[in-house]
């Protein structure tokens, strides 16, 4: 026999975990509504306390731009070295140094550019004796030592308690590191074997040009 109690007692529990479902629902709606701009606020707040103690440097040019020299080129790159020099830059040494000391490492990354300068051959440097060109190149130099900035950086400082960082002690750093760097290229031999080069690609034009033969005379004392 069907119990009518019974069903209606299911019934009441169905109803009473439908309302208590909707009432945690209702709760759990209204917190993620009431705290969804709390965080977002606080994470707005946190971006602008970042930006306040690490700001992105602003680069304004001046819109005025002054050329002062144009000047035709004619040079015969031949030969790019890249090299990398540790630069250690200081003052106030001493047995006080630890108060009046301001040093920094700088790891230097550059590259040297070397070549002949095609500008400097005189008629006079060509010439055919008996069916051979001859030819009197200039002889070769450096035309750039600079920094690579995107690798150039300062690895470490030490400020002197009583010290002042010497804001004109990176540049003396740099300075030094592109003279270091031309210092190293050259060392290692950088404008023989630009000259080298040099007379490998003009035997090459030469010979394009119908010569059957070329010979390098050794630039003049």
């Amino acid at each position: 026999m069907f119990n009518v109690k019974f069903f209606l007692r299911i019934l009441l529990a169905l109803l009473a975990i439908a309302v208590i479902w909707f009432l945690v629902s209702s709760i759990t709606n209204d917190f993620n509504t009431t705290i969804k701009p709390i965080q977002q606020a606080n994470k707005e707040l946190g971006t602008q306390v970042a930006n306040l103690l690490h700001p992105t440097p602003t680069i304004i040019p001046d819109p005025v731009t002054i050329i002062n020299e144009v000047q035709s080129l004619a040079r015969l790159e031949t030969i790019r070295y890249t090299v990398e020099k540790i630069i250690t830059a200081e003052t106030g040494q001493g047995a006080f140094a630890f108060l009046i000391q301001d040093r920094l490492l700088l790891v230097a990354h550059g590259t040297v550019i070397a070549g002949i300068d095609m500008a400097k051959i005189k008629p006079e440097d060509l010439w055919l004796d008996q069916g051979v060109l001859n030819v009197r190149l200039p002889v070769s130099e450096i035309f750039s030592a600079t920094l690579d900035n995107s690798k150039t950086y300062v690895y470490e400082r030490d400020t002197g308690i009583l010290k002042n960082p010497d804001q004109n002690l990176e540049t003396i750093a740099r300075q030094a590191a592109e003279d270091e760097i031309r210092k190293a290229a050259l060392e290692d031999g950088v404008l023989d074997q630009a000259m080298t080069n040099a007379r490998t690609y003009l035997l090459w034009f030469f010979e394009t040009l119908g010569y059957k033969q070329i010979k390098f005379v050794p630039p003049a004392p």
